[in-house]
């Protein structure tokens, strides 16, 4: 907990928090299934997410949103989580939407919204409740 307190605090005067987040996360360990992204009433706060520390791609999405919108800096913007279906690629993706950004597209970076392709269908949408 102190650890990720201590990284909030770096993204309050990062160049590029967005990435910084996603770099962070890139380490949390990774399982299959760790939370049901169609049913957002079972999902763990932001310090029971962490106290888990299991991550599954929808909870990895989660924990950037959290650890985002617990800064200062992202206080006053707007986050959407959108579970999307490719209909092109036939996989489903767990997007964070942040700023004119995508998170979880490309999962090593953020792009804007506007580069995301013609071919994803939004199957669910959530507007996060503000945190602060």
């Amino acid at each position: 907990m102190s650890e990720w307190k201590k990284f909030r605090s770096s993204l309050e005067h990062s160049d590029d928090p967005l990435q910084q987040t996603i770099d962070f996360f890139a380490k949390a360990p990774l399982v299959r299934i760790a939370a049901d992204p169609y049913d957002n009433t079972t999902w763990l706060d932001p310090w029971e997410l962490l106290a888990e520390n299991s991550y599954c791609d929808f909870v990895k999405i989660l924990a950037i949103c959290y650890t985002l919108q617990l800064t200062d800096k992202f206080s006053l913007e707007q986050f959407e989580i959108n579970i999307v279906r490719d209909k092109e690629k036939s996989e489903t993706k767990y997007l964070l939407f942040v700023d004119g950004k995508c998170i979880g597209y490309d999962n090593s970076k953020p792009i804007s919204i506007e580069n995301l392709p013609k071919s994803l269908i939004v199957e669910k949408s959530y507007t996060m409740p503000s945190l602060q």
